[in-house]
């Protein structure tokens, strides 16, 4: 395996946070696999390290680690004394991207599917344990990346110790009307099977980035709510993240689409895991105006697992985590940190 290390400068008021850029050889391809680390400089605390998961579109570092206040969980979660880790898996951000993403998407199916990111999270996991010389990881997975880090701790328990699930589909119940039967996802001349015509990835333009949070937040004045400077840079680093992000007018960035054909399952009722195979303890995150998960995959989830709770966000939004500390960050984070930081069984 080759590893390349990118140490970053870095400056701020969190001047004693470190970050360090890795590329990792995939283990089952040969491909490129980005982590970057983040911690203390001199980290005293003695937790398993904590593995940060994307969701379907924006990559880790859009994700979670904006260069502005309260855009960087990563750094809120270093400071709390957790060496935290933030991957891109194949296909996104800056790990690599093969050669059907430089072709028209049609040409290919959907790209980057459960089995796909298992591979990847499995690499990433072996590799940072070695890091850390640690026998356990932490992970948070948003949204579809709650899916792949479920999915992986179902297969590998042994190798995670908690494990945070937010604002993810489960596959609880088949109503869902933006993702599953009746929406764009599903093919019109085959109910209930995912429309391939859509092909192996998509553009996105900031514009769309903000469609369905604009509306999950509860007050006209969206500034209010969400910080503007948090707004700028999640777009920017979502565009950032693609080296072909601007050779488009306007510019787009590519996203890998079988994130979506797990989605549409979920959304019509098919599990691709099982809550009552994972063992470790696990915190449900919910919000409550969130258009992506719903309630029910939520309750499904505590209501199977071993040892699992949920925290509800009161009107948080699928991005609360990017909103204002007031509404819901706060206790988003606090929420995290009490969880990591409790006795090992609930």
């Amino acid at each position: 395996m080759i590893i390349l290390l990118l140490i970053l400068p870095y400056t701020g008021s969190a001047s004693m946070i470190e970050k360090r850029d890795h590329l990792i050889g995939s283990c089952y391809l040969d491909e490129n696999i980005f982590i970057r680390e983040v911690k203390l400089k001199d980290n005293k605390h003695k937790q398993e390290p904590l593995l940060l998961v994307h969701g379907a579109r924006v990559a880790g570092i859009g994700s979670f680690d904006l260069p502005v206040q309260g855009g960087s969980l990563a750094e809120d979660l270093a400071q709390a004394g957790f060496d935290v880790y933030i991957i891109d898996l194949r296909r996104y951000g800056k790990s690599s991207r093969p050669k059907e993403m430089s072709r028209p998407a049609s040409e290919s199916k959907p790209l980057v599917r459960t089995p796909a990111a298992i591979d990847d999270l499995k690499c990433a996991v072996n590799q940072i344990l070695k890091w850390t010389d640690s026998q356990k990881i932490n992970i948070l997975g948003w949204a579809t990346g709650g899916h792949w880090a479920a999915a992986y701790a179902e297969q590998h328990n042994d190798s995670v110790n908690k494990l945070i699930i937010y604002n993810s589909l489960y596959g609880a119940v088949d109503d869902h009307k933006l993702l599953g039967k009746g929406s764009v996802f599903e093919d019109k001349l085959n109910p209930k099977q995912f429309n391939h015509s859509i092909g192996g990835y998509q553009l996105n333009t900031k514009e769309s980035l903000f469609q369905a949070w604009d509306l999950s937040i509860p007050m006209v004045e969206k500034d209010l709510w969400r910080d503007p400077l948090v707004a700028n840079a999640y777009a920017q680093e979502a565009m950032n993240s693609d080296p072909e992000s601007f050779s488009h007018t306007p510019p787009q960035f590519r996203s890998p689409t079988g994130a979506m054909a797990d989605s549409f399952e979920l959304a019509i009722g098919q599990k691709q895991w099982q809550a009552k195979h994972l063992l470790m303890p696990i915190l449900v995150i919910f919000s409550q105006n969130d258009f992506w998960s719903r309630k029910a995959d939520a309750l499904a989830i505590v209501n199977e697992a071993k040892q699992a709770h949920l925290v509800e966000i009161p009107d948080g939004t699928h991005f609360v985590h990017l909103d204002r500390a007031e509404k819901g960050r706060s206790l988003f984070v606090s929420s995290v940190v009490d969880f990591l930081n409790s006795d090992k069984s609930i």
